[in-house]
């Protein structure tokens, strides 16, 4: 059965391997705080339905509790060690079976194996809080070798920890006119390509959710990471095929075999 990629908007993404449905970063929200979603509807019913969910870190577009509730009952969610101290509102999500993982950490979903990589970015719950999470990556494991990075900058061990891969799921932008320490830009996240050298990669978190009365805010942020990935990925690693989705497009990239 081919491996097949969805991607829904932000960090969201499907992934079907082995019979088994991967969903990263849930995040259905038409609208969450100060960001609306400019691009894209929100994802369909079926996006929530998911054998396992992975989120990266605490930030509220990437563990965004309402979102999570429209899982069914019963399905495996893995969050960063001490989520459930930091996000109290995970106890009334009582229906889901959160397990906290920490990098190193190796766990079998079906016939997939999720294994756990570190990530460079603050993984505090904001605006408040200690900082009492890491911020993960995930490399699940079956027919492909398929590397989501959730949010992270780019840092020395990237490719020694994650290993080798067919497909990455790499950020290249934000929500936001400026990006802070801790992300990946266009330029960046072509250098971790060329460190990587996966088969094929996906660009993800950006032009889908932008500050509300900022549009006239460096728009360019908002609507050419995903292009300008295309171009800079061409250059630095012409051996990879990049794969820029539209809002609910769907590839089926090339593994090994």
């Amino acid at each position: 059965m081919p491996v097949e990629i969805t991607w829904w908007g932000h960090a969201t993404c499907t992934l079907e391997d082995s019979g088994t449905r991967v969903l990263t970063d849930p995040l259905f929200a038409r609208r969450l705080a100060h960001l609306r979603r400019r691009r894209g509807a929100p994802p369909p019913p079926e996006a929530a339905v998911a054998d396992v969910a992975l989120v990266s870190h605490l930030h509220a577009d990437h563990l965004h509790a309402p979102s999570l509730q429209r899982l069914a009952p019963g399905t495996l969610v893995l969050v960063p060690e001490g989520a459930g101290r930091a996000v109290p509102t995970l106890r009334r999500l009582d229906r889901l079976r959160f397990t906290e993982v920490s990098p190193g950490d190796r766990i079998d979903v079906g016939d997939l194996v999720v294994r756990v990589v570190s990530a460079r970015h603050d993984g505090r719950r904001l605006p408040v809080g200690p900082h009492r999470s890491p911020a993960l990556g995930f490399v699940v494991e079956g027919e492909a070798r398929t590397y989501f990075a959730g949010d992270t900058g780019l840092f020395d061990s990237m490719a020694e920890e994650v290993g080798p891969v067919d497909v990455a799921l790499l950020p290249v932008g934000g929500w936001g006119p400026f990006l802070g320490e801790g992300h990946l830009d266009a330029g960046r996240a072509a250098q971790a390509l060329a460190r990587l050298m996966p088969r094929s990669a996906v660009p993800v978190h950006y032009g889908t959710y932008w500050p509300i009365g900022m549009d006239g805010v460096r728009p360019h942020e908002f609507h050419a990471p995903g292009d300008e990935f295309v171009r800079l990925a061409a250059e630095s690693a012409p051996e990879v095929a990049v794969h820029r989705l539209d809002h609910g497009q769907s590839v089926r990239p090339e593994v090994a075999r």
